[in-house]
């Protein structure tokens, strides 16, 4: 395994490989096959519990946000993910953390806990969305508390943004997809201002679309 060696690559700088690594994973735990998913489910136990490890035992924050922006892109590129197959790799990723001995007095159990259940927060409510998909209003309603929940993290914001829009044009609703493009933007364009790389004046065009 390359982030046992490697672990700079994955928990610092750049999130790229990280974010690839996690998405195949979890892929994986949506498989047909028991053997695969218990597998996948291990695998990814073992790059948050290396993660944690890699910080002194402090968090893993790196892959838990990469976790929930994975499944946020699953939501959109894969049928049937957050099914009971996938909900079944959740499981094992919970036990593992249960009865790993070696972190049971730490916070880790409890993070790995609260990762799955944001995990399935999420999937809960693209299921209403699907549910609701020809109910326009309780459509916008959920999809507008999904969103606010990430409010306090743009990343995941905006990757649930992306995750929309692409499940708008492939419905071939283009002006919803189009929203959430402009907030997209409006979400860069507020980053860019706080960093200090673009004016002020060009972030009032979008904030009044928050």
């Amino acid at each position: 395994l390359l982030f046992p060696q490697f672990p700079s690559t994955f928990y610092e700088g750049r999130a790229d490989m990280c974010s690839a690594l996690c998405y195949e994973i979890l892929k994986y735990c949506n498989s047909k096959l028991s053997s695969i998913r218990n597998e996948a489910s291990q695998l990814l136990y073992f790059l948050m519990r290396n993660n944690f490890d890699y910080t002194g035992k402090k968090s893993f924050v790196r892959t838990h946000l990469q976790v929930i922006i994975s499944v946020s892109q699953l939501i959109a590129d894969v049928v049937g993910i957050g099914g009971t197959r996938f909900q079944q790799s959740l499981s094992i990723i919970n036990n593992c953390a249960n009865n790993d001995r070696n972190i049971k007095h730490t916070t880790f159990p409890s993070d790995v806990k609260d990762l799955t259940k944001r995990i399935r927060t999420v999937l809960m409510a693209t299921a209403q969305m699907k549910e609701h998909e020809n109910d326009p209003e309780m459509l916008v309603d959920l999809q507008y508390s999904l969103a606010k929940s990430y409010a306090s993290t743009p990343e995941l914001r905006k990757t649930w943004l992306d995750s929309m829009a692409r499940i708008h044009v492939k419905n071939g609703d283009l002006s919803e997809a189009a929203m959430c493009y402009v907030h997209v933007a409006a979400l860069v364009a507020e980053y860019l201002t706080r960093k200090g790389m673009i004016s002020k004046l060009y972030f009032n065009v979008f904030k009044y679309i928050f």
